[in-house]
């Protein structure tokens, strides 16, 4: 567990090319696109009457928000609750998992794990992003891909019996500083909830991060060694720097 302090017109498809060559983030706005190694800032709002929006294979569309805006769920529907434009101190940037015109299905950090919205796509600013990252529970083994191409594979700590790391679907929420030289330079803070702990060191929830061994022997075949949160070796830990916030994670059993 990691305890927080606070931390297109459509873009044409040869422009996504020369972007995924450079492995960057692209921005998708109307009449506009730029390409940039950091998380980006805000979008121009695209028309609620906008079409879907397109993006090339192994590729994710990512909604970032600016200020707390309403869910639904449904589109056009009356909302059932708000999506908060800071999450620990952090931009909202959720993966986009389907479309209709005017509106984007996002992913949500918050409990319980799994949850899912529709916003309309005029209230956020939508980026893409070619990485996406896989663990398997089974194996101990985590991969980052780009564009579906395999760029690493790392073997993993992951959670004890009593404290298993949650499988589903979730995704890269921010980057936080490290605590101390046993987490790595950073600790990845994931969309992940513990399904068995609620509060980590009074911090209030119990939030999966991707960090350091802490100690911890991460041999060839990984080790069952956290409270739920994702132990790598150094190394690789730092090879996922490269990946913005709304990067989509998926963890299978």
């Amino acid at each position: 567990m990691t305890r927080h302090r606070g931390r297109i017109a459509l873009l044409a498809l040869g422009v996504l090319a020369v972007a995924l060559a450079a492995g960057v983030a692209v921005h998708l706005k109307t009449g506009h696109h730029q390409a940039s190694r950091r998380q980006p800032p805000s979008a121009r709002s695209a028309s609620p009457a906008a079409p879907v929006l397109p993006a090339p294979a192994g590729w994710t569309l990512i909604a970032t928000v600016q200020t707390g805006i309403p869910r639904y769920p449904r589109p056009g529907g009356a909302p059932d609750g708000t999506v908060p434009a800071r999450w620990y101190g952090m931009p909202s940037a959720l993966p986009v998992i389907g479309q209709q015109p005017g509106w984007l299905r996002v992913r949500l950090s918050t409990r319980p794990n799994g949850s899912i919205a529709w916003i309309r796509r005029a209230d956020a600013a939508v980026t893409a992003t070619p990485y996406r990252i896989t663990l398997s529970l089974a194996t101990r083994h985590l991969e980052l891909f780009r564009a579906d191409k395999l760029v690493m594979s790392a073997p993993a700590g992951i959670g004890t019996g009593s404290d298993p790391t949650p499988a589903g679907q979730f995704f890269a929420a921010f980057f936080e500083r490290s605590p101390g030289s046993g987490y790595g330079p950073f600790i990845l803070v994931t969309s992940a909830h513990s399904e068995t702990i609620t509060d980590w060191e009074n911090s209030g929830d119990a939030v999966v991060g991707i960090h350091g061994p802490l100690g911890a022997r991460i041999g060839p075949a990984g080790a069952a060694v956290s409270h739920g949160c994702i132990r790598l070796p150094v190394g690789d830990l730092i090879r996922l720097r490269v990946i913005p916030a709304g990067t989509p994670i998926t963890i299978t059993a």
